[in-house]
């Protein structure tokens, strides 16, 4: 048979966890996950009829925390003695071409057309206000954080970022810009000294990319293919995710994937998206999903319970939520830490706020130098809409009993005595966010406070800092989760919870553990709300970081 050159074709995107609203799903039915491109590089290391890689390089912006995961992914295929070439028309054409160039660094060969550029001009951190616009939509916003660096706020109260935010935001350009030159420095064999002053130079033309270092060879598709049939000879092209999901090709793959013996598994659970109380569901007809905690602790009791699951992988990808869906969780992983079975946290793109809440219990946490983590703080408060409902010829009356029974109305204002109570929640959520991170960090409480107060950080800051233990991706974490349960990597199981079949979904549910693990359908939750959304104020949840950071 030919060899198999895998392609890797990146301008359709990568989605870390399939949308859960039928319509969004639909419509990433082809894109491939992170952990489908990841496991398949893997498994084609040791496959010898693959013959090489190469990878179509741009498109739609991953973060940088998934650019990581497959440079690391794209190097281990390396180590197994096959080449990688990267090709792209352009690294941007008006800029923005930085982490898709430092991707294309993991490879051996990078390839730009002739007519392309180096957009490779640097990071920057950009947060969006809409005070103003809330102003002249009469859009009272009455928010309160803890503590200066929960800047989450700051998009509806403020018009410019403030000093703390200043800070912040100036930390995390640097950060995410040391790791981006390091990396390019390694995979070009140039000084970090040269990178930094190249991409002062930047945008480049094609022929200057070259002469500098920055590129192998300039050409165009057929150009590549040409080069590669000349390499590897006639070929069969396959995606990386279409390699990953095929079925067995010999009898000793078809026995291997029988569920009998069984094997020793490793659970993977997945954390998504905004953390809410219920159950999984998708975020609206066209958005990603949501995380609910009866299903996460669901399935956490029914790892707990399984004697084939030796050890658990949270995967988290969120910016955190619900504060009392998130201790829910928490208080799940504690439970099932008790039992001996190690749980591992391995962060994606970000784990923040409550994202980092229930990854903070674990027994390791995993995140990449680029995942954005922390936001150790705490915000609640309500826009409210009376006026801008007024505009457009909307009213609303109530009637109630109960001093504070409209405390959290649209349509008033907080008086001063339940801004003061929402001053003491807030002071009382925080200080349990902090006293129990401290405790599962096993640091002083004086000293988590300290890198607390809301400050969003990156994987390699937190790492610094006692926030997360080691630096990885996915497989990382895996591979630290089978050598603390005793496994060997190549002869576990991996299973996903929770897993329900089509035929589990459709016949009616028999316990309340069984609902929860269900999806929930999506629900109207009302006038206010709606508008809430639609003038991009924050969903309930008082454990959530910055929603409109943009590294890049």
């Amino acid at each position: 048979m030919t060899g198999i050159l895998l392609e890797l074709d990146l301008t359709r995107g990568v989605v870390e966890t399939p949308p859960a609203s039928p319509l969004a799903a639909f419509r990433a039915r082809h894109l491939p996950t992170v952990r489908e491109l990841v496991s398949g590089l893997r498994k084609a290391a040791g496959d010898e009829h693959v013959v090489g890689l190469v990878a179509h390089v741009g498109g739609p912006p991953m973060s940088l925390a998934q650019v990581q995961e497959l440079r690391a992914a794209v190097a281990g295929f390396r180590a197994s003695g096959k080449r990688a070439v990267a090709w792209t028309e352009s690294f941007g054409e008006v800029g923005g071409g930085t982490v898709p160039y430092y991707l294309a660094t993991a490879f051996d060969e990078v390839w730009v057309q002739p007519s392309g550029e180096l957009g490779i001009t640097g990071v920057s951190v950009q947060a969006t206000f809409v005070r103003g616009a809330l102003d002249k939509a009469g859009v009272i916003p009455q928010f309160g954080k803890r503590r200066e660096y929960k800047t989450a706020v700051d998009t509806f109260t403020e018009k410019e970022m403030t000093g703390p935010a200043r800070e912040m935001a100036a930390r995390l350009a640097e950060s995410a810009y040391e790791q981006i030159v390091a990396g390019i420095a390694e995979g070009r064999e140039l000084s970090v000294e040269q990178v930094r002053e190249l991409v002062d130079r930047a945008p480049l033309g094609a022929e200057a990319g070259r002469e500098a270092g920055l590129v192998d060879r300039l050409g165009y598709r057929s150009d590549v293919y040409d080069e590669l049939e000349k390499r590897y000879g006639e070929t069969t092209a396959l995606l990386v995710e279409r390699y990953h999901r095929r079925g067995p090709r010999t009898v000793h793959e078809a026995l291997d994937q029988l569920p009998w013996p069984p094997k020793p598994a490793v659970a993977v659970i997945r954390i998504s998206g905004g953390i809410v109380v219920g159950r999984n569901s998708g975020g609206g007809p066209l958005g990603g999903p949501r995380t609910g905690s009866d299903t996460i602790t669901a399935a956490l009791r029914a790892v707990a319970a399984d004697e084939k699951v030796k050890a658990v992988v949270l995967r988290i990808d969120s910016p955190g939520g619900s504060y009392v869906a998130s201790d829910a969780i928490r208080h799940e992983v504690l439970r099932l830490r008790s039992t001996g079975k190690p749980v591992i946290a391995s962060m994606s793109s970000v784990a923040a706020s409550g994202g980092y809440f229930v990854a903070m219990p674990a027994d390791v946490i995993v995140a990449q130098p680029g995942t954005i983590t922390g936001s150790i703080g705490v915000l609640s408060g309500k826009g409210v809409v009376r006026d801008a409902l007024g505009r457009i010829g909307i009213t609303q009356q109530a009637v109630s009993e109960g001093e504070n029974a409209r405390m959290y109305s649209a349509q008033e204002e907080f008086s001063p005595a339940q801004w003061e109570r929402l001053e003491e929640t807030l002071d009382r959520i925080y200080a349990d966010f902090v006293a129990k991170a401290a405790d599962d960090r096993s640091l002083p409480v004086d000293q988590l406070e300290s890198l607390a107060r809301g400050r969003v950080w990156t994987g390699a800051d937190a790492h610094g800092r006692g926030l997360v233990d080691e630096l990885g991706g996915f497989e990382h974490a895996l591979q630290l989760a089978c050598s603390r349960a005793g496994l060997d990597r190549d002869e576990v199981g991996i299973v996903t919870a929770p897993s329900r079949s089509f035929l589990d979904r459709l016949r009616p549910p028999t316990s309340t553990e069984d609902l929860a693990v269900r999806a929930q359908p999506l629900t109207v939750d009302g006038l206010a709300t709606s508008l809430y959304a639609a003038l991009g104020l924050p969903a309930t949840g008082v454990l959530s970081m910055p929603l409109n950071w943009r590294v890049g």
